[in-house]
Parts: structure tokens; C-alpha cells; sequence
């Protein structure tokens, strides 16, 4: 799982490299409005951001290699939150292994961010009672809250609510249609 999310977050930014590169052309751009300091591209390749009275401006050719790596780790640990809804097995609770990692990035970001709140909604599917489907949900919703308590994110943070089988994301009785069913949604506030 977490050679597949590393190489979901490296492709996303590679994606987002190339279509910016290939967004720009390096000519100046000479409109009205507009002077000949808004160049795409610098002489040395990198690309440099210009605004404000001095001319001043941001350039990617300036950043160090920790700087980056840092940068790269932040899109990384982002791209992992914004996964929010975590799947379950016929009858259980139990967090499957490859929802860890996402996890654990989103009790970092509510270690980091003590004013955060977020809202667990527990789900089941339709088979069994309403009564035990409601038990269901909240133990998967709990579930969920105490992984995120014992990596970092306070109690305080964290809301759960069971809806059992009242808000199935997708009707029908087939093994696809329960499967998606069976979750807990993270629902930042």
C-alpha cells in the first residue's frame, strides 16, 4: 500500500510538472497591463514567478534539495488526505492494512492542526437488522477515532456518528453495491 500511495503522490506531481511545463513558452508577453518582467521562464530554465513593485519574484531554481524533498513530502502527506472514506469487510470493524497510512497522515494533520475537527459517519450495509447495522457503523466510526487518538489526534477533535444502513452511497443488493456501503467517512469541519 505504501509503495502504491507513494507512486500515486509521485505521479500526481509529475503530472502536475507537466502540464505546467507545458502550459508555458517562454516568450514574454507584451499585452497591455502587462510588462516585459512576466517571462515563463527564466534564462537559466527554472521558472520564476514575478509581482509587486520591485520586480521581485519567486524562483524554483532557488530551492534547495531539503527544500524540495520537504515540498514533495507536504504533496505527498496531501495527496493521502485527501482520501476520506475507508472501506470495510462483511461484518466487522476491523481497519483494513492498506487504510493505515492515510490514517496515520490524517492524525498527523489534526496533531498539527489542534483547532481541526472532523466528523466519522459510520455505515453499514442492508443486510441485518436496523438496530445491529446502527452497533455496526459506531463500532467502525470508533474504530477509526481510536486509531487516529493513538497516532497523534486528540479526542477532543474527533465526533462520531453511526448511520447504519440510512445512507447507503449506492442502492442494490449486490456484493459491489454492499461493499462500497460498508465504510466510515472522515467529514472535516
Amino acid at each position: 500500500m505504501k509503495k502504491s500511495v507513494t507512486a500515486k503522490a509521485f505521479a500526481m506531481l509529475m503530472s502536475a510538472g507537466f502540464v505546467a511545463g507545458c502550459s508555458s513558452t517562454g516568450e514574454t508577453v507584451e499585452e497591455e497591463g502587462y510588462g516585459s518582467d512576466v517571462a515563463a521562464i527564466d534564462q537559466d530554465g527554472g521558472s520564476t514567478v514575478y509581482g509587486g513593485a520591485d520586480g521581485d519574484g519567486v524562483s524554483s531554481t532557488t530551492l534547495t534539495d531539503e527544500e524540495r524533498q520537504a515540498a514533495r513530502e507536504q504533496a505527498e502527506q496531501q495527496a493521502l488526505r485527501d482520501i476520506t472514506v475507508f472501506y470495510f469487510d462483511f461484518d466487522t470493524s476491523e481497519i483494513k492494512q492498506d487504510a493505515r497510512d492515510v490514517l496515520v497522515a490524517h492524525a498527523r494533520h489534526l496533531a498539527d492542526n489542534p483547532r481541526t475537527q472532523v466528523r466519522l459517519e459510520g455505515h453499514a450495509d442492508e443486510r441485518g437488522t436496523k438496530e445491529y447495522n446502527l452497533a455496526l457503523g459506531e463500532r467502525r466510526a470508533n474504530a477509526i477515532q481510536r486509531f487516529l487518538i493513538v497516532n497523534g489526534a486528540s479526542r477532543g477533535q474527533i465526533e462520531t456518528v453511526s448511520y447504519g444502513e440510512e445512507k447507503p452511497v449506492v442502492r442494490g443488493a449486490t456484493e459491489s453495491a454492499h461493499a462500497q456501503n460498508r465504510r466510515v467517512e472522515l467529514v472535516f469541519k
